[in-house]
């Protein structure tokens, strides 16, 4: 990390973990805004933090490391889409919408939106691309909670004004849940090793058994990969669009989800699955993330589809290419 992320790491480090799993936005809203951490993405000409694309990536996965409650992540995406049509206040994202937009116009749903009570506006997936963005005051809601247990409620809107940027919210969510579940893993490796160091079987640690050791060694590789593959995506967004990176980074991150939650429990065994006990928060949202904003599936068809478009001469370079 470059000077200005070590300070902002240092900045949102403590409160994230003081905030936590138990944080809702009534109660400390007010915190986050102080810090502008709203305003990440937006230029100093906006009043904005004047952040990059892997500044962002700091912040994320302090998120998700910490297992933070407050809608923090979707409120910069938001506000980075939002504040050019002259939008103000929080924002919130959703990873779908099912409708007709015609003429500014939106009639249909939007699932998913996230801890969307008390934001202003709503941006999703707009049905022909880009980003729709929609003000709440215009819809009605009906309550949901992801696996994690976390506010994804639906709007159901008829006729409701909205506003169509060309920012592409699905990419960028999908970025996010990336840098977000880097994090998560990290945050349950330190729980998983922390805790086989601890407990002891047979009068040896569990840390001193070759099977334990092998598979946090796995687990260690795959939270490597995660965040690897968020720094790429990060810098690709720096340079320009980024699809083939944030899509192979959210493939990556996914499998990686997958295999370092199970791994997690394993180490734990059954006090991982207590509500006391900090590993949850952890592993049900990574399993809450790796389907939101595209899941494997939908982000390997957009892979194959840049491989078969770009030809074999462009896959090697592609496959290979450095980040900084």
């Amino acid at each position: 990390m470059n000077e200005q992320q070590t300070m902002l790491s240092d900045m949102v480090d403590g409160l994230f973990a003081e905030l936590g799993d138990s944080a809702t936005v009534a109660q400390s809203w007010d915190r986050v805004h102080e810090l502008g951490l709203a305003s990440l993405l937006l230029g100093e000409d906006q009043d904005g933090f004047g952040g990059s694309w892997d500044d962002a990536r700091v912040v994320f996965r302090l998120a998700g490391y910490h297992a933070l409650a407050l809608p923090v992540v979707e409120a910069a995406l938001a506000r980075h889409v939002a504040a050019p049509l002259g939008l103000d206040g929080r924002g919130t994202i959703a990873s779908a919408s099912h409708g007709e937009l015609t003429n500014g116009s939106f009639t249909g749903r939007i699932p998913g939106a996230v801890a969307s009570e008390g934001a202003a506006y709503i941006v999703a997936p707009a049905p022909n691309g880009g980003a729709l963005i929609l003000l709440t005051s215009d819809g009605s809601c009906e309550p949901h909670d992801s696996l994690a247990g976390e506010a994804r409620e639906v709007w159901t809107f008829q006729g409701a004004s909205a506003d169509h940027a060309e920012a592409d919210i699905l990419r960028l969510g999908a970025f996010a849940r990336t840098a977000q579940i880097a994090g998560a893993l990290d945050g349950a490796l330190s729980l998983s090793v922390g805790y086989v160091n601890e407990r002891k079987q047979f009068d040896r640690p569990l840390a001193k058994f070759q099977a334990v050791q092998q598979n946090l060694a796995t687990f260690a590789g795959e939270a490597a990969a995660a965040n690897c593959a968020a720094v790429g995506a990060a810098q690709a967004l720096d340079r320009g669009e980024g699809t083939f990176e944030v899509a192979v980074a959210k493939l990556r991150a996914n499998r990686a989800a997958g295999t370092g939650a199970s791994i997690a429990h394993q180490a734990h065994g059954a006090i991982g699955f207590t509500h006391e006990y900090n590993l949850h928060p952890l592993t049900r949202r990574l399993w809450t993330w790796r389907s939101e904003f595209g899941g494997d599936s939908f982000w390997a068809a957009v892979v194959g589809a840049h491989v078969t478009t770009a030809g074999a001469e462009r896959f090697w370079p592609d496959l290979t290419a450095l980040t900084d």
